[in-house]
């Protein structure tokens, strides 16, 4: 609702003091989205993906080409620039996906589950231009349900179930000295339901 791909219900959906359904073309002028199941043009490169994306947001040719290659060799895929972006990997998707929504320099961007099912070292280049974002005074806003990472990466967080928003704050006014992963499972009113089921999977004391 906020990156104005679904229509709300009721309220409204600000950013960056835009509205975002009653001014969407400018609202997302200053956002850049990467969702969790991406949607990308496989049919093009690395490279030809980027100029479409920058083209597509009426930057200038060299502008894009420019900043292109610096997200490319940032991002490790440099070398992968000329590749169709079918034979990419999970990761390499995940990397050229990002590098198409902050090629505008967006003031907010938006991550759905950004780290799921990369390996580690495209996640560790991932957090570094996420955090090297931050530092330049934009705002990443990512939803995750592996508490841990919430928890090591983010400055606020909010929690939402079933549609209602059940606390915010920041990570520490959240977790109150308890891990986020407890306070998560509490609010949500998660429960075991082990019991005395699967005591087949202990060690056998005989």
């Amino acid at each position: 609702m906020v990156t104005g791909l679904l229509r709300p219900d009721g309220g409204t959906a600000w950013v960056d003091g835009i509205d975002v359904w009653r001014d969407p073309i400018r609202a997302k002028a200053v956002i850049g989205v990467v969702p969790e199941e991406l949607r990308l043009f496989e049919r093009l490169t690395g490279q030809e993906l980027l100029t479409y994306s920058g083209l597509l947001r009426g930057m200038k040719p060299v502008v894009v080409a420019e900043r292109s290659r610096e997200l490319l060799h940032v991002l490790g895929l440099s070398d992968s620039a000329d590749v169709l972006v079918v034979d990419y990997s999970h990761g390499m998707r995940k990397k050229v996906a990002l590098a198409a929504a902050l090629l505008h320099a967006p003031r907010v961007l938006f991550l759905d589950e950004p780290f799921e099912a990369i390996d580690p070292i495209s996640a560790r280049t991932i957090r570094a231009v996420l955090e090297r974002d931050v530092a330049a005074g934009a705002t990443v806003i990512f939803s995750s349900h592996v508490m841990e990472l919430v928890e090591r990466l983010c400055d606020r967080v909010a929690i939402i179930h079933e549609g209602r928003l059940v606390a915010h704050g920041t990570t520490d006014e959240v977790r109150h000295g308890e891990s986020l992963e407890d306070v998560f499972l509490e609010l949500v009113g998660a429960t075991s339901e082990l019991g005395e089921r699967l005591e087949w999977l202990e060690p056998s004391s005989g």
